[in-house]
């Protein structure tokens, strides 16, 4: 059972959690390690089959090798490969290089002329003015009238700078991505699918993995039409020098700019397969994350809580990994901080309530069980100290003074007070140096339990010694100090021991609470006690108590059987052989 402290303690680190986690999910504090699982997701994933619609015409090592020409090319060549690729039928060209200045009229002239003969074509710019103008082929009016158009090229990195994500448009004009596309379909593309920071670029595998032919090749025809038609054809450079190359979170290798752009084309083409989970999930995991780490702490102990927090971390992992997968891009970071803050959290409030429990434990029992007996219920920890009920077998001992109560009529309370403390002392510590538990001082009598709260195989041993040591040590120790010091003659006193099951622990209410026994075992003890007046013994043993014996006394003396007030079959009563001696009424 919880104390409400604990639960609220418990509630209270849930939403500090919670808090902490949403706070930083809206604030992006770790918007850098947020990306870098997206790419570990990636790496997960693994190579996907590239799209089947997409290629690459790539202006690489290869085709400068192989033409021996310099950078720029001349533009008419970049309208013989227009027209290759026009003859070859494919659907669309994105043409990534950029055309915005003029150069020889004739070469010019045979560019546009090869754009015009084609169909779909797109080129990239990056040069818009502030109404999403373009300057390529001297503007967009004449880009018209040959049928062509521009999309901007640039793709913004993430604050790391890797490429993670493209735009619906730029500067007012539409991405390449998104107006190759719009051309190749014939479909307007919807921006409400894409987010502020833009489309996820669904990568298909690192560079390479989108089928690419040399720029040469296809300027030369060495390339089988048949496997350009009917697809969407980016071209654009490849090669380190050209400086067209970025990182991508799909490995190390950076990336070309032309097949950057087909992936992004993909992406468009599979309508935006990879999307960000809507910010509502991601606090919704946020919440449940840092309620799972409550929940293991508010159900286990500190060690297996904090062992099966991390567990439900990792099948977290697992789940975000099959939504990546599944293309949702579900928010990491920020509940698996939620889960470690309420994981540390829980288990730094069940240390802290381990130890207010064991100042407690100190606390209570140090007043009534010897120093090792408290330490070893500390050691032992909970397995050990069950203070809210348990049943043990015990040996319970009743003691009680003769003739007290006359004598305290007639002397003075301080005198009186003195007497009773001295007594109680001399017994208690001969009950606490046996291992026994005081549970309770009731006037001039004491009731005490052997075999609780920790258990012990040989309680019964010990409750015998103590009453032994009682009558033949503590005892004549008293009464020769209560004659020393003017005080009286002494008293004599009665001893009830009974062993079997009991029933312990705290009692009381909130304002105060007490260790008790309770049961037919310590209703025994103390009708046994009452019974000693006037029978000629100081200590009655039960028959019980003699069979529960470790290592069997020699000093006991058989009494013979008592009716015993409560129970139906008289009881067998034994006794010390120093206990035989005529008690004082």
């Amino acid at each position: 059972m919880r104390s409400r402290r604990e639960v609220l303690a418990f509630a209270a680190v849930a939403a500090l959690s919670a808090a902490i986690g949403i706070a930083s999910y809206a604030a992006d504090i770790f918007g850098g390690l947020e990306l870098n699982s997206v790419d570990t997701r990636f790496s997960v994933r693994g190579t996907e089959n590239p799209s089947p619609d997409v290629s690459v015409v790539a202006i690489d090592d290869v085709t400068f090798n192989e033409l021996g020409a310099q950078w720029p090319f001349p533009r008419s060549m970049h309208g013989a490969v227009l027209d290759r690729l026009t003859r070859a039928g494919v659907r669309a060209i994105a043409y990534d290089v950029q055309f915005t200045e003029q150069t020889a009229p004739s070469e010019d002239r045979a560019l546009i002329e090869a754009v015009d003969r084609g169909h779909g074509v797109v080129l990239a710019t990056e040069e818009v003015d502030a109404n999403g103008r373009t300057n390529v082929f001297g503007g967009d009016a004449f880009l018209r009238s040959i049928d062509a158009r521009a999309g901007h090229s640039i793709v913004i990195p993430d604050a790391d700078g890797t490429l993670r994500h493209f735009p619906f448009a730029r500067d007012g004009l539409k991405g390449l991505a998104v107006a190759t596309v719009e051309e190749a379909t014939g479909e307007p593309v919807e921006p409400d699918d894409f987010d502020s920071d833009g489309g996820w670029i669904d990568y298909a595998g690192p560079p390479r993995t989108v089928p690419t032919f040399s720029f040469s090749k296809v300027l030369q025809g060495d390339v089988d039409p048949g496997e350009l038609k009917g697809r969407i054809v980016v071209v654009g450079a490849s090669s380190p020098t050209l400086q067209d190359v970025h990182p991508t979170p799909v490995g190390a290798e950076l990336m070309p700019g032309a097949e950057l752009q087909a992936n992004a084309i993909a992406s468009v083409l599979d309508d935006l397969p990879l999307r960000s989970a809507p910010p509502v999930l991601n606090i919704a995991l946020i919440l449940l994350l840092a309620a799972v780490a409550t929940l293991c702490g508010f159900l286990l102990r500190p060690l297996a809580a904090f062992a099966l927090a991390l567990a439900a971390g990792g099948l977290y992992l697992v789940a975000a990994q099959i939504a990546f997968n599944a293309g949702t891009v579900v928010t990491v970071v920020y509940p698996l901080l939620a889960l470690i803050v309420s994981a540390i959290g829980i288990l730094a409030v069940q240390y802290l309530r381990a130890a207010f429990d064991r100042q407690r434990v100190r606390f209570t029992f140090s007043r009534f069980v010897p120093e090792e007996v408290v330490d070893k219920v500390l050691e032992e920890g909970e397995g050990g100290l069950q203070l809210g009920g348990v049943r043990r077998d015990a040996t319970v001992v009743f003691c009680d003074l003769r003739g007290f109560t006359s004598y305290s009529e007639v002397r003075p309370p301080g005198e009186v007070v003195e007497v009773l403390n001295r007594y109680l002392s001399e017994m208690t510590d001969a009950i606490m140096d046996h291992g026994g538990t005081l549970v309770s001082y009731m006037g001039d009598g004491i009731l005490a339990v052997f075999g609780a709260p920790i258990e012990q195989p040989d309680h019964a041993d010990r409750a015998v010694a103590a009453a032994r040591e009682m009558l033949e040590v503590r005892l004549p120790a008293f009464c020769e100090w209560m004659r020393d010091t003017g005080h009286g003659e002494g008293f004599e006193m009665g001893i009830g021991l009974n062993s079997g099951e009991i029933m312990s622990g705290q009692v009381g209410s909130e304002r105060r609470m007490e260790y008790t026994t309770i049961g037919d075992t310590t209703n025994t003890a103390s009708r046994l006690e009452g019974m000693t007046k006037g029978s000629g013994f100081r200590v009655f043993i039960a028959d019980s108590t003699r069979a529960a014996h470790v290592n069997p006394d020699h000093d006991l003396v058989y009494v013979g059987e008592r009716e015993v007030r409560g129970r139906e079959r008289p009881l067998k009563v034994w006794s010390l052989r120093n206990g035989a001696s005529p008690p004082t009424d």
